[in-house]
């Protein structure tokens, strides 16, 4: 009867909670309870803040580098989130029948002495199998937890408990966490897409998995716990656009139930990364997603045959390291080799995903597989277009939706452009570039007369006087919505025109 009683308060003290400082763009705009103990002794006030945030935030200025570890725990999940300056977040810790063991011994062989925040995606048993184990060892043994953040859905199961047991004895920092959250990452921006305030589903686990978008720099990474039909329509509904990511870990292990095509219209991710057994008993990764996957192109990941998988980005490029070389083509998937949990050895290089252009560069076992560039939308605000070197450059149209399937048809997708003024233009070196920075730059001594026109195609030709060629393997503006910037050989801002 006291555990029921604990529990009860806990999870009447995880729903009063609101996140705090470490948490500043959280949805209470006033201080609220926070707790660190089942017993509800030591709970502490949060500083709370008077913003909110409805879409995720954008890239912001890079320093250093960003790595994300995809850990190898067979059927169940665990990230590790690495910054600039070595502030970490771990996401989930691997199931319960391993206690944490592949989690530990992978962060004590990566020399991680502090976990800065531990997040709950939720409470099912292969998500935090292994919490009490790594809150006790970072608390007894290293240099603790800075706070746990839950989605406030309890779970009766002896796993839960523990967790629970756990933050009471060690005093950590228990914060609901919901949507228009952010937690306070150091070099990168780390933003909570869901679950919403009122939960949907009627309150399921899985469809109120907090949700994680990642940005450093140019690169964005896009965790969505086990979130599935319901969880992903509302970020579709929600956000749709400003989904768009580099990276996506697959929702559910793979599920069937996740990983939509609307998700993934709206994500566009150039990788996939898939966390799930190799003979797993649910089927995962469903044979579904990974045709989905495929008709999109999309380089895929999977830890029961790469094994342990980390992605650095320094913001303009995201480097691939592996434990063991396997097919990264969706459909191929099954083809590698298995790769048991903990099995030890370093991870090797294999590929780099050039985020200014549009495939990656498959070394040492990678995947010459195409990724597909990514685009992300802002408010439409027009600007004016100043005058340049005697004459105007205007844009006169912007074509974002190709005919039929844009990656067949990626010279449908076009920008045309005019020289409205009464001189010659030249634009050599000038650049063309998206809200996500792929850009285009003018061939040298290209030169638009006074009222010419000319194309800038996404797809690949022979440049002319009225055609330019961007050379991109997938499409490049987004059909929400998106900015075009031309800038000058000088680095100025020539247009900055936003369109819905």
């Amino acid at each position: 009867m006291r555990r029921w009683a604990v529990i009860g308060l806990v999870a009447l003290l995880v729903v009063l909670a609101g996140c705090g400082s470490t948490t500043p763009n959280a949805t209470e705009t006033t201080p609220a309870a926070t707790t660190a103990a089942a017993g509800g002794d030591t709970t502490q006030e949060s500083p709370g803040d008077d913003s909110t945030t409805t879409t995720p935030a954008g890239a912001i200025p890079t320093t250093g580098s960003l790595s994300v570890h995809f850990i190898n725990v067979d059927q169940g999940s665990s990230t590790l989130i690495v910054g600039p300056t070595n502030e970490t977040i771990l996401v989930d810790s691997g199931d319960w029948q391993d206690d944490g063991e592949y989690v530990l011994e992978y962060l004590r062989a990566n020399d991680i002495d502090r976990i800065d925040h531990l997040v709950t995606t939720h409470a099912d048993a292969d998500h935090i199998g292994g919490h009490a184990a790594v809150i006790d060892y970072f608390e007894t043994e290293a240099n603790g937890v800075g706070a746990v953040y839950d989605p406030g859905i309890t779970s009766s199961s002896q796993t839960y408990e523990r967790y629970l047991d756990a933050v009471e004895e060690h005093d950590v920092t228990l914060y609901e966490t919901r949507a228009g959250d952010s937690i306070a990452f150091e070099g990168a921006s780390v933003d909570v897409l869901a679950p919403p305030a009122s939960y949907v589903a009627s309150g399921d686990r899985n469809e109120n998995s907090i949700v994680l978008r990642v940005a450093h720099g140019g690169s964005s990474f896009l965790l969505p716990g086990d979130a599935g039909r319901e969880g992903e329509e509302y970020l579709v509904d929600e956000y749709d656009s400003p989904l768009n990511v580099t990276v996506l870990q697959a929702g559910h292990h793979g599920s069937d139930t996740s990983s939509s095509a609307g998700l993934l219209n709206a994500a566009t991710p150039w990788v996939a990364v898939i966390s799930s057994a190799y003979d797993s008993q649910y089927g995962h990764p469903d044979e579904a997603v990974l045709e989905r996957f495929d008709s999109r192109s999309i380089q895929t990941y999977w830890t029961a045959t790469h094994g342990d998988i980390v992605l650095t980005s320094n913001g303009t490029a995201i480097t691939v390291a592996t434990q063991q070389a396997a097919p990264t083509s969706p459909l191929e998937l099954r083809a590698g080799d298995a790769i048991a949990p903990g099995a030890g050895g370093a991870v090797q290089h294999r590929t780099v995903v050039d985020l200014d252009g549009t495939e990656s560069i498959a070394t040492d076992g990678g995947s010459d597989t195409p990724t597909d560039t990514p685009t992300t939308t802002r408010t439409q605000t027009p600007t004016s277009t100043p005058e340049q070197s005697g004459g105007a450059l205007a844009i006169t149209a912007i074509h974002e939706d190709a005919a039929g399937d844009e990656f067949d048809n990626l010279n449908d997708e076009y920008v045309v452009f005019e020289n409205t003024g009464g001189e010659p233009l030249e634009l050599s070196g000038w650049t063309v570039s998206d809200a996500a920075d792929h850009t285009y730059t003018f061939p040298s001594g290209f030169t638009l007369d006074p009222g010419a026109e000319v194309t800038v195609h996404t797809g690949s030709g022979q440049d002319t006087a009225t055609d330019l060629y961007w050379d991109s393997g997938s499409p490049i503006w987004n059909n929400g919505g998106d900015t075009v910037t031309v800038r000058d050989d000088a680095g100025n801002i020539v247009i900055q025109e936003e369109y819905a």
